[in-house]
Order: structure tokens, then sequence, then C-alpha cells
């Protein structure tokens, strides 16, 4: 109990904004990166079902390719937790997905979920919203909005998500299997749903500290996430267990480069994000979020949350996964497979390879982005 006191107050004293503080050395924006190296770049404004406003970015053509009265599939690419449309583009031209999508033909969408630094303006209870929400209203309306905007007449996209965008994905297509069919291809980069077998050490002692249930779980869930994580007051209460937590999720075959430039990235979201991933790494449940007994009983009509039906996904999915993530065991990717209608399973065959390296590895675009843009054109090709 002591420790869940000590930890509360932490939270609250770090949490008062420091993302701001943060975002204020940040000068270039995704439209900023995208611009910079010569391509065209259209910022949208976009709202959701429930009354929230997201941001997206588009790369409608490639200025090499001079293609913008041609063909080009649509392709939308969704970051992870707590990051941005940033990570599409901040490794450049010759390795970023996004920039190679466009210069392949493609008409590209970059999209950003509820609460992070370029989707602020919130409905409010402004921050009461997990990733549930997340996947069931914003990537629906990403996805509709670009199919209607595009001019293109298409009914349907590819996908790219990482970390976070690939659980979004899952909760969308288990809850609304309509959406199936606006998709022709579906990409999890380090794709989370089931968390049994997560052995990283910050993750076990934040769950072991934030009871299923409890107090802390009722208080912070609705209150905004600031960039805690390496902050003194952090690092003072998780020394042992959180040290270079951060560090972990990149490898040393990162673009030095463009891990700069990721830092900068404005870490926010909502506290509920959190504790929703937690508590589904202690139930070993792929699950919506788990309130108390009574609570479960006036949303679920039960006492505990329902589990997402990822066997209702019918899209065809790819799963891109390696062996050395720490927040995305190999175990758990083929249990998820197990559970998913049509899938194939991609194993990146790289001995050093982190979480954050789908965006920021040196060799991304031999390793992934290329393959990922074949399987995209093989596709476009098939159903001409």
């Amino acid at each position: 109990m002591q420790k869940q006191l000590i930890l509360a107050l932490i939270l609250m004293v770090s949490s008062v904004d420091v993302a701001q503080v943060l975002y204020k050395y940040k000068q270039k924006t995704t439209h900023d990166l995208i611009v910079e190296h010569g391509y065209p770049a259209e910022h949208y404004k976009i709202e959701t079902e429930d009354g929230n406003m997201l941001a997206a970015f588009r790369i409608p053509f490639s200025h090499k390719l001079q293609n913008q009265n041609t063909k080009r599939p649509i392709v939308l690419l969704q970051h992870g937790l707590l990051s941005s449309s940033d990570v599409w583009v901040v490794s450049g031209p010759n390795d970023s997905l996004a920039f190679l999508l466009s210069d392949a033909g493609f008409d590209v969408w970059i999209g950003n979920n509820r609460g992070n630094e370029y989707s602020k303006e919130l409905k409010k209870p402004s921050w009461n919203f997990s990733f549930h929400e997340i996947g069931y209203y914003d990537l629906a309306a990403l996805i509709d909005f670009a199919l209607k905007t595009s001019g293109q007449e298409q009914k349907s996209l590819h996908y790219v998500g990482h970390s976070q965008g690939t659980t979004v994905y899952f909760t969308l297509m288990s809850l609304r299997p309509e959406y199936n069919a606006k998709i022709k291809t579906a990409h999890m980069l380090a794709p989370v749903a089931i968390m049994k077998n997560i052995h990283n050490e910050c993750i076990t002692c934040a769950a072991n500290l934030i009871p299923v249930n409890g107090w802390m779980a009722r208080y912070f869930s609705h209150k905004e996430f600031g960039k805690i994580i390496g902050s003194r007051s952090f690092s003072l209460c998780f020394d042992k267990e959180c040290k270079n937590v951060l560090e972990k999720l990149s490898s040393e075959h990162s673009n030095k480069t463009a891990l700069i430039e990721s830092a900068k990235i404005s870490q926010t979201g909502s506290w509920k994000q959190i504790f929703h991933f937690l508590f589904n790494y202690k139930s070993g449940n792929f699950q919506q979020f788990d309130y108390d007994t009574v609570r479960n009983l006036e949303v679920y009509k039960a006492e505990k949350p329902p589990k997402y039906p990822i066997e209702k996904i019918t899209s065809e999915v790819h799963l891109w996964y390696i062996d050395n993530d720490e927040l995305v065991p190999v175990d758990d990717v083929i249990a998820l497979a197990d559970r998913l209608p049509k899938k194939v399973l991609h194993h990146i065959e790289h001995p050093l390879w982190a979480h954050s390296d789908y965006y920021l590895h040196n060799e991304i675009r031999k390793y992934l982005n290329e393959p990922i843009i074949k399987i995209m054109r093989q596709y476009e090709l098939d159903t001409k």
C-alpha cells in the first residue's frame, strides 16, 4: 500500500503536462518532414462518431513519379502508443515507409489517434479513453475519411500499424467486422493483443503496483499521461526495475539521426490506455477495459469484461515479428495467429532488432518496408 501511495504522488506531480515543455523544443511537424524532402503534403482534421477531432497527413502522389493523374492505391499508416505520425517519415525518404510507398505509386495517409500531439481537440470528458475507443472510433473515422476523400472511388485500402496501431486494428475489426471489407492487406508490426509472456521488468513492476479494480486506476483513468518516463521522479521510483527501459526499445542498429528526431515526439495520451494494457497483461486476455465488478456489470452486464472476438477478423492479416522484442514475445504472436482466420506470419531474420526498430532500424528498407510494398503491389496485380 505504501508503494502505491508513493507511486500515486509521483504520477500526480510528474504528469503535469511535462510533454508540453518538451514539445516546445520540437521544430518540425509531420507536414514539415514531408515537405522538406520535396513531397506534396496535405493536412486534414477528421471528426469521429463520438465528437473528437483527429489530425491526418497525406502524401497524395510522388513528385518523382508525377502520378497524380493515375490510379494510386490507398495506404493508411497508424502509429503506436504515446507516439504520432512522425514515426512514419522520421527516417527520411530513402528508408521511411511513407516515402517509399509514395514512390511506389501509393496514395499515403498517416493517422494520429486522439490525445496525441496533433489530435488534442478532445470532447469532454477528454481523457477518458483507451485503445478501445481509438480502435472503435478513431481508426474507423480515418479509414472512412481516406476512402471518401481520395477522390478515386476506392472501396478498400491497405493498412500498416505498429504496436498499439495493431491493437486498435484488432479492436475495430473484431467489434465492427463490416470494416474487414474495407481492407486489402493489413500489416501488423509488433502485433500487440495477447500479452501473457512479457518479461519486461518495468511492465511487471507497474502491473504489480497498480492492481486491477484499484482506486489508482479509477482516479488516473480520466487524466492525461505526461512524459514521465525518463523524468527524475520516475527514475527515483523505478531505478532498479525500469533502468534503461527506453534504450531496450531500440537497438544498436537504429538510425541515429532518426532516433534523435523521434525522441522529440511528444508522448501524450490517456492513463486509461496504459491501464488497459497493464490489465490485459495481468489477465493474459485480449479483453475490454476492466473496471470494478459493479461498473463491469453496468457496462458489460457481466462481472468480467468480454474478450475481443478476433476470430471475426476476416481481412488478410500479415504479422511481422522478431525474436528480441521485450514487449511482443514470439509465443504471444503465435497464440494470436492461431485465432486469426486469415493470417500470414513474417519472422524478421535479424539478430538485433527491437520494438522501435520497425521505423528506426538502419536496414528497415531491406528487411521490412520493401517486403511490405511487394505484398501490396502483388495484391494490386492479382485483383486487376
